[in-house]
């Protein structure tokens, strides 16, 4: 049997020969009184994976450099809104099942992999337009990386922020490590970056990491706040004035009953992600994109002076760590779909040294242990 590439060249297809999984849409951009303004637009990049909760496979990110490039010639267009489909996800990252059955165990498959990825944000970053983050859902590793590319961050309150790689087998090196101390500071950064633990959207507000936070849950006829988050000033069981923090609890409990009697409407997003780019509108374009391009020049200073050897990196590490994380996330049971931590860290200890076997014994079985 003939063991079929992936094709991962750029200039190889037009973009409306992709998958159909990113959508490229002109909208009419919405002046200060919320009325269309005639012959001006917004240009719409939406990732339109819902099932995997936007995660980007390989021809996806293709669509999404075409479609940044493209964005940034229209002359009509005044700001870029980059985005997810439904109500869950803005975006997961890489589709876990991809790089499961195909990149893990092939290094130079995944470098060419990270030159589109890297490509993708630097698409971002390089982008002639402004470029604002609708953040519909989960915003999460890869998506947490793409996201912070983006020029501005408007979040619905039922978003969560944050990393997954040193849970399921790599580093975020695909652009956290660089942005997320420029946004936080290195502490937070820290602790986000390597325990893996989601902030919400009102943590990732005060922590300076988004523009705006809007409720989008109906309840009774109104929308409130996201139930599972504290957002009035608590104080915890260590005497720590709580805000933004995930409930516990009772209070959970009764989060979860008005989560689920509600329904999401992702209106109020849209109004405030329109009132921002009415705001860019009443600026010289020359002047604001001046302005954008200084500011990224935070970012782009730590990003081209990391991002080969990183890529390097992460290629080399599908052949250890990534091959078991992402096998036991693609394989793994509902809810059990990370290795065994504690055996591999005894493996290793012993001086077992990586391959199959290795990686076979630290895979998740139903019993919540691993396999070997």
């Amino acid at each position: 049997m003939t063991f079929a590439w992936k094709d991962h060249d750029l200039d190889s297809r037009a973009a409306e020969r992709g998958n159909g999984r990113v959508l490229y849409e002109k909208r009419p951009v919405r002046g200060p009184r919320g009325d269309a303004v005639d012959g001006l637009f917004n240009a719409w990049i939406t990732l339109d994976n819902p099932a995997q909760l936007n995660s980007y496979e390989t021809e996806m990110v293709k669509d999404v450099i075409l479609g940044f490039r493209r964005a940034g010639n229209e002359r009509d267009v005044v700001a870029v809104i980059f985005t997810g489909s439904g109500t869950r996800a803005f975006c997961t990252g890489g589709n876990t099942r991809e790089y499961a059955q195909y990149y893990a165990g092939r290094p130079e498959e995944y470098r060419q992999y990270m030159r589109l990825f890297n490509d993708m944000v630097t698409s971002i970053l390089m982008c002639d337009k402004p470029v604002v983050n609708r953040v519909n859902g989960m915003r999460i590793a890869g998506g947490q990386e793409i996201g912070m590319a983006c020029d501005f961050t408007v979040a619905s309150d039922l978003a969560t922020f944050g990393q997954a790689g040193p849970r399921h087998g790599s580093a975020p090196d695909g652009g956290a490590t660089d942005f997320l101390p420029l946004f936080t500071g290195i502490e937070r950064a820290m602790q986000s970056l390597t325990l893996c633990e989601p902030w919400t959207s009102y943590q990732a507000l005060a922590y300076g990491l988004v523009t705006d936070v809007v409720p989008v849950l109906k309840h009774d006829g109104r929308f409130v706040p996201n139930p599972l988050v504290v957002t009035d000033r608590w104080i915890d069981e260590r005497g720590r004035p709580v805000y933004g923090a995930w409930k516990s609890g009772a209070a959970k409990d009764e989060g979860k009953r008005v989560l689920e009697s509600g329904a999401i409407d992702l209106a109020p997003l849209d109004a405030a992600v329109d009132a921002l780019i009415a705001k860019l509108l009443l600026t010289f374009p020359g002047c604001t994109l001046k302005t954008i391009e200084s500011v990224r020049k935070h970012k782009l200073a730590h990003w081209d002076r990391n991002r080969e050897q990183n890529r390097a990196w992460l290629g080399l590490n599908m052949m250890t760590e990534a091959q078991a994380g992402f096998r036991a996330f693609d394989e793994g049971p509902k809810g059990k779909r990370e290795i065994d931590f504690v055996d591999l860290r005894r493996r290793l200890a012993r001086g077992e040294t990586w391959g199959r076997e290795l990686i076979d014994a630290v895979q998740p079985r139903a019993d919540g242990g691993a396999k070997g």
